[in-house]
């Protein structure tokens, strides 16, 4: 009985591996690929050239923006897939839609700061971005504690995009 037991066991763990796997690639992929498609989409259009942009020394160049923004949706989809892995958006479910704003709203600001430019708007926009950002941090870190420390770094990038919109909107 312990032998067909012991095979049960060892049979499940390749499938369980690569369910995790699975659901690793789809928790990064999914975030990283809509923050490249809005990058494409809204990139640098005809209305706002960033690049033509008088710009101080702290504020990166566009392609240096653009990598960070991957690299932060990137963190927060590996953050939020260590939450779901230790159940936690089923034990707090607030969690899921502090993450899912968090999205839409990193998504918005990039449309209507590289599409629009530097307004009010964004800046608000951004404000919104931070606070739903500081949640996931709590949250996440209540859950799994490295999960809450690597959310701090997206936090801290995203407190330096609302910096740099809002020295641009302080200029206009």
């Amino acid at each position: 009985m312990t032998i067909n037991v012991a095979r049960t066991r060892s049979q499940k763990k390749p499938s369980t591996a690569s369910r995790g796997i699975r659901s690793l690639g789809i928790a990064i992929a999914v975030p990283v690929a809509l923050t490249v498609t809005n990058i494409m989409m809204f990139g640098e259009t005809d209305t706002f050239h960033y690049q033509n942009l008088d710009r101080p020394f702290w504020i990166p160049p566009l392609w240096a923006l653009h990598l960070t923004c991957v690299s932060s949706a990137f963190v927060m989809g590996l953050s939020a897939w260590l939450v779901w892995a230790d159940s936690g958006f089923h034990r707090t479910p607030t969690a899921i839609f502090m993450y899912l704003a968090q999205l839409g709203l990193g998504l918005a600001w990039d449309s209507i700061f590289f599409k629009v430019g530097p307004t009010r708007m964004g800046l608000g926009v951004s404000f919104g971005h931070m606070v739903t950002i500081f949640s996931c941090s709590r949250m996440f870190g209540r859950i799994n504690p490295i999960a809450g420390d690597l959310v701090k770094l997206c936090l801290l990038w995203t407190l330096f995009l609302t910096f740099v919109n809002l020295h641009f909107v302080l200029e206009e």
